[in-house]
């Protein structure tokens, strides 16, 4: 399995040569770079992440045959010294940072240096190098300054990129919008292929079991990261990414395993999963070594700031949870458990942190980077109720409390941004969806998937019933894409993008509809609706509406 998190923190802190943390490194302690077999070692690309004002993390992962089956990417043994450079511009004429990390066989050869001392609100450029080998040139952003004046910010957010299930052309849309950063919410990979619907390839027999080791995590990252359109996102900009339930099991929860009857059930070896899941997700993420895991366990829940404008807060709906009432997660009919006080999806502490921040931030918006949908949903469509229960449907006193909280704390303009629904969703939130005339406290989009379930259609018969019976929900689409958000001081406003197909490469992208939300007014009003038969026009770069 690797190094434990304390003998890899020893490691990076004794070592000269930063072989986590990324600090800079004196040229006598360079070690000799082996030959690299195959090809380009820099095949999966290049990120950066977690921004904050005065710098970013950067990632890469040395592997010149990403689908080698050992899972090392076609790497040896030996320790690799990997260069890096930041600068303000793309021909690296005025460098500002530059240092060095050491790509071990442990970690998959994967490094993740922190960048510190850069300028707030700034774009910069950085690259990599290992031996003889130049990586693509990437691009990243700082945030700006806690509580500096900051007039807007455009990110875009997705989730669930099952790779079987289509092409991820939307990623070369996103990579050419107008944005400052990307939020990813989950289901990077799925750990199997339920289907294959890549029309003019040919399924993978070498990835078409279950993984549950860390070589076969590896090779999904792998498998994902091969593509250009996600390399190419990943590189034009900074990006925040958590988890939701496939990066290691399907509905997973807390110690408890998802679907399904095979040995990984048995709590010790899912413990062990889990421990294999993390170590490949944080191999292949441009995350921080506070995200390092530690066996089964990872922290995640964490806050970013973006100057009096925004603050993005990531929660963590999978690892802290109680396990599912009244069944698998499925829409169930009853399930008084869901309303018992000691049901969590958050965890008591994570809960308590999360409405502690609430108190005292000088952000205008207040976002929350939520996995599983929090908007009431009653697939019922007679008197009774149908809820599903691996959603926040299933924790109603934790969305009671993080909604109350909000509003008892002054929090002026709460946002959820969620993802695992695969279709895009509008909703608004009340203070306790018990309660039909419970006040309006925030509001919710819940973005598409880039693949999952294939093509998709605009909308379903289910979809158009859910929207009757629930006024709550104000619109509901199930093609594939993801949502573009641009937000200033008075305007939150969400534009639904969308693809015709997946199935086959090369789709166009079309805004599909756009909702805001107005500074101090709660809910959500419709800005513009397209016709579902409205033809589809490709969009250039630069975020062209």
């Amino acid at each position: 399995m690797g190094l434990s998190r304390r003998q890899l923190l020893r490691f990076g802190a004794a070592g000269s040569a930063a072989v986590l943390v990324g600090t800079s490194a004196a040229s006598s302690s360079r070690l000799r770079t082996p030959r690299l077999r195959g090809g380009d070692p820099f095949a999966l690309g290049v990120a950066s992440g977690d921004p904050t004002s005065d710098g970013v993390v950067l990632w890469t992962r040395l592997a010149p045959d990403p689908l080698a089956l050992d899972g090392h990417g076609g790497m040896t043994n030996a320790p690799v010294t990997v260069e890096y450079e930041v600068a303000h511009d793309e021909g690296f004429r005025q460098v500002a940072a530059r240092g060095a990390a050491v790509a071990t066989r442990e970690l998959a050869h994967s490094v993740h240096p922190e960048v510190n001392g850069l300028a707030p609100d700034r774009w910069y450029y950085y690259r990599f190098r290992a031996g003889s080998a130049i990586s693509p040139v990437g691009r990243t952003r700082t945030a700006p300054t806690i509580g500096q004046a900051t007039q807007r910010l455009r990110f875009a957010f997705a989730s669930c990129q099952s790779w079987s299930s289509g092409y991820f052309t939307a990623y070369d849309h996103m990579s050419r919008e107008d944005l400052d950063l990307v939020v990813h919410l989950g289901d990077y990979i799925y750990e199997q292929s339920w289907i294959h619907a890549r029309i003019g390839t040919e399924p993978d027999p070498d990835l078409a079991a279950e993984a549950t080791d860390l070589t076969g995590y590896r090779l999904r990252y792998a498998q994902a990261k091969a593509e250009e359109p996600l390399r190419a996102a990943h590189a034009a900009f900074p990006w925040l990414t958590t988890m939701d339930d496939h990066e290691i099991d399907n509905n997973w929860a807390g110690d408890t395993p998802g679907l399904g009857f095979d040995i990984y059930r048995i709590p010790p070896l899912f413990r062990r999963r889990k421990a294999a899941a993390f170590q490949a997700m944080y191999e292949h993420q441009p995350l921080r070594i506070a995200q390092l895991p530690s066996g089964p366990d990872i922290l995640l829940h964490r806050r970013f700031q973006f100057g009096d404008l925004a603050e993005i807060t990531l929660i963590d709906t999978r690892s802290y949870r109680t396990r599912q009432p009244c069944n698998d997660g499925k829409a169930v009919a009853g399930c008084d458990a869901r309303y018992d006080t000691d049901r969590t999806i958050l965890g008591a502490r994570q809960r308590d942190w999360l409405v502690e921040g609430f108190r005292g931030s000088p952000a205008k918006w207040q976002v929350i980077g939520n996995q599983v949908p929090m908007a009431r949903s009653d697939y019922d469509p007679g008197p009774g109720d149908e809820l599903g229960t691996d959603s926040w449907d299933g924790y109603v006193a934790d969305r009671n409390t993080v909604l109350g909280a909000a509003t008892d704390r002054g929090v002026r303009n709460l946002v959820v941004i969620t993802g695992d629904r695969h279709e895009n969703v509008v909703a608004d939130l009340r203070r306790d969806h018990s309660d039909p005339e419970s006040p309006v406290v925030a509001s919710e989009f819940i973005g598409t998937s880039i693949t999952s379930r294939g093509d998709g259609t605009d909308l379903t018969p289910a979809a158009r019933q859910l929207l009757a019976d629930n006024p709550d929900l104000k619109f509901s689409n199930s093609q594939r894409g993801y949502v573009r958000v641009d937000v200033d001081h008075g305007l939150w406003r969400s534009d639904l993008r969308v693809v015709p197909y997946v199935r086959r490469p090369g789709a166009p992208i079309r805004t599909r509809a756009s909702f805001v939300v107005r500074d101090g007014v709660r809910g959500v009003v419709t800005d513009s609706v397209a016709a579902p038969d409205t033809d589809i026009t490709v969009l250039g770069g630069g975020g062209g509406r």
